[in-house]
């Protein structure tokens, strides 16, 4: 049939069409989720906390405990664990965060004396860092009430989160075939093959995160305990939370453990300070990273600085640390997708 357009341009239209589809499709379940998200939020943070406790609950099973009694017991670990980390990094914090903004309005004093308008620029940042936390926290928790209505809704999504947990975990058997009675026949190998991929890239991310965070704290915690820093648990503390923030939130936790340094101890421990923070830095990125995470899917470095930049204008706080591990489930469903399109391989029933 005679068409006015050349071929290559009909192959143009269609991709775009396609690209537009599936653009709104997306822009349509971000509202969605935003919209919802006091109903989304604990079905994310249960997925992530499935992947998490995942091999501890498959553990139980393998030694023929129940499935209800081994969801149990993971989920009862997790309060356990979970409240003891929160109680030590709430009280490092609480104990250390008095001194760790005078040290950081003290360090700004310093530079002021030798940058100038820079300086100035620091020290009125650490002046009023509380206030400048107390906003970005309060952005986080955009279109929700403030006061004591914030904490009832936090902890109800704490609770729903748990709960969906244990039925995740407790009911993880009949997902596949759930998933598979929801496609038309012809595709549900393929859709499995993706889940199966997305939830691998989750897992693995969740729990190569957490032991890089865990590594990164004790060694930077100790390097700063032997230069006698002040305040080094509560630094520790931060760098742990600060991980679950790749790239941006060792930067971040690193300059703190520096401006601390040098505002107590002086250039030179400082400069100890700086060579503590990069000699893990260098740890990571060229040990700990392609060891732990090397079943993973691999993230550009910009990808995941543009979905933390993406996830924090959508959610705040709780839209920077959801971001990438969503992406990293969005990579796999790609990087699923590529392979069999490329090589027409079919996955096996």
């Amino acid at each position: 049939m005679h068409t006015l357009l050349p071929e290559p341009v009909r192959r143009l239209a269609a991709w775009c069409a396609v690209a537009l589809l599936v653009t709104g499709v997306a822009a349509v379940g971000v509202w969605l989720c935003v919209t919802f998200r006091t109903a989304v939020t604990p079905v994310l943070l249960a997925l992530l906390g499935t992947a998490l406790l995942g091999p501890l609950y498959r553990r139980l099973l393998a030694m023929k405990v129940n499935r209800s009694l081994a969801a149990g017991l993971t989920c009862a670990a997790v309060l356990v664990v979970v409240g003891g980390v929160t109680y030590v990094i709430v009280k490092a914090l609480m104990d250390t965060g008095d001194q760790i903004v005078t040290s950081l309005r003290r360090a700004a004093t310093d530079l002021t004396r030798h940058l100038g308008a820079a300086g100035t620029s620091l020290d009125d940042l650490a002046a009023n860092a509380r206030e400048l936390l107390g906003k970005f926290g309060g952005t986080a928790a955009s279109g929700v009430i403030s006061g004591l209505s914030v904490v009832g809704e936090v902890i109800a999504m704490a609770v729903l989160a748990l709960l969906l947990v244990f039925f995740f975990l407790r009911d993880s058997a009949r997902a596949v075939p759930t998933l598979r009675s929801l496609v038309p026949h012809d595709s549900a190998d393929h859709a499995e093959a993706m889940a199966r991929r997305a939830f691998g890239a989750v897992e693995g991310f969740m729990r190569g995160t957490t032991f890089i965070a865990l590594i990164d704290a004790v060694l930077i915690t100790a390097g700063l305990l032997i230069l006698r820093v002040p305040g080094a648990v509560g630094l520790g503390a931060l760098v742990f939370v600060g991980a679950y923030l790749p790239y941006l939130g060792a930067f971040l936790s690193g300059t703190v453990a520096i401006l601390v340094a040098l505002a107590e101890r002086g250039w030179v421990i400082a400069l100890w300070a700086v060579g503590v923070v990069l000699a893990v830095q260098l740890l990571e990125g060229h040990v700990l990273q392609p060891m732990v995470q090397s079943r993973t899917v691999q993230m550009h470095p910009a990808a995941v600085m543009l979905s933390i930049t993406a996830g924090a204008s959508v959610a705040g706080i709780l839209g920077m640390l959801l971001a990438v591990p969503l992406t990293a489930a969005a990579f796999g469903v790609l990087g699923e997708l590529r392979r069999r399109y490329a090589t027409g391989v079919s996955a096996p029933s």
